[in-house]
C-alpha cells in the first residue's frame, strides 16, 4: 500500500501544478496550453526546474527568478492540498476500479472551489464535461464488477439532485445560481454510486457547512444576510465529506436520533 500512496502523492503534486493553471486561466477564457507557464509581471517563461511542485517555490523563496516579483503562496498550497487529497482518496478506495473516478472528483473539486471563490462562477467548461468524464470513469467499475445497481443508483441520484437544486434555485431566486444546479448533478452521480446515505449526507452537508460559515461571517460582522456567498465550495466540501464519512455519520444519526424516537 505504501508505494501506491507515494505514487498517489506524486501524481497529486503534478495534477495540483496543472490545477493552478486551470484556476488562473479558465475564468479568463485563456488556453491551458499556450502560452507556456510564465511570470505575469515580466512575461519571463518559467524554466522546467522552476516548475517543480512545492520545491521550486521554496527554492525561489516565493519570488520570480527574473523580476523577483512575488509568487502567491496559494500555488504550493494547491499542489500540496491536491497531493494530500489524492493520498486520502487512495486510502479510501485502494487499488480499485473506482479510484480513477474519485481522484478526478478530488481534482475537479479543488479547481471549482477556488474558481468559485475567486470569480463566484462555476465554469461550464469544467462542470459540463465532468458529467461525461464521471460517467465514463464509473462505467469501468460497473463493467468490471459488474455493479449495475450502483450504476443505476448513480444516474438516478444525478437526476434527483439536479432537479432538487433546480427547484430550490427556481423558488428562491438569487439564493442559488444555475452553476450550482449543474454541479449538483455531477455530485449526485458520484455520491449515488456510493449509496443513498452518501447522497443525503453530501447534499445536507453542503447546506450545513454553508449555513455555519454564513452565521460565523455575520457574527464577525464580515457579512450580512444579503451578502452573496459562493455556494459551490460548500457543496464540494459536503460531497467530499460524504465520500469519506457518510456511513459513520448516517450510523451516528440513526443511533442517536431515530433509536431515541
Amino acid at each position: 500500500m505504501a508505494p501506491l500512496l507515494v505514487l498517489a502523492g506524486v501524481l497529486g503534486l503534478a495534477v495540483g501544478s496543472f490545477l493552478n493553471v486551470v484556476i488562473h486561466r479558465v475564468p479568463r477564457g485563456e488556453s491551458l496550453l499556450r502560452p507556456a507557464s510564465h511570470c505575469p509581471r515580466c512575461q519571463r517563461a518559467v524554466r522546467p526546474w522552476e516548475n517543480v511542485p512545492v520545491l521550486s517555490w521554496l527554492a525561489l523563496r516565493g519570488k520570480c527568478a527574473g523580476c523577483a516579483g512575488r509568487i502567491s503562496v496559494r500555488y504550493p498550497l494547491v499542489e500540496a492540498a491536491t497531493a494530500a487529497l489524492f493520498v486520502a482518496i487512495t486510502l479510501r478506495f485502494g487499488l480499485s476500479p473506482e479510484l480513477p473516478a474519485y481522484l478526478y472528483l478530488g481534482a475537479v473539486s479543488l479547481a471549482l472551489a477556488l474558481i468559485d471563490l475567486d470569480v463566484r462562477r462555476l465554469p461550464n467548461s469544467i462542470v459540463l464535461p465532468s458529467y461525461v468524464v464521471g460517467a465514463a470513469l464509473l462505467a469501468l467499475p460497473a463493467a468490471v464488477g459488474p455493479d449495475w445497481n450502483a450504476a443505476g443508483r448513480a444516474l438516478l441520484a444525478m437526476a434527483v439532485l439536479f432537479l432538487v437544486f433546480f427547484a430550490i434555485a427556481y423558488l428562491y431566486r438569487g439564493g442559488m445560481g444555475l452553476g450550482d444546479v449543474k454541479l449538483a448533478g455531477v455530485l449526485g452521480l458520484y455520491l449515488g454510486w456510493l449509496g443513498w446515505s452518501s447522497v443525503v449526507v453530501g447534499a445536507f452537508g453542503g447546506f450545513l457547512l454553508g449555513g455555519l460559515v454564513g452565521i460565523a461571517l455575520m457574527v464577525a460582522r464580515r457579512a450580512s444576510r444579503r451578502t452573496p456567498v459562493p455556494f459551490g465550495p460548500f457543496m464540494l466540501a459536503g460531497a467530499l465529506l460524504a465520500v469519506f464519512l457518510a456511513d459513520p455519520i448516517a450510523s451516528w444519526y440513526t443511533t442517536t436520533f431515530l433509536s431515541a424516537a
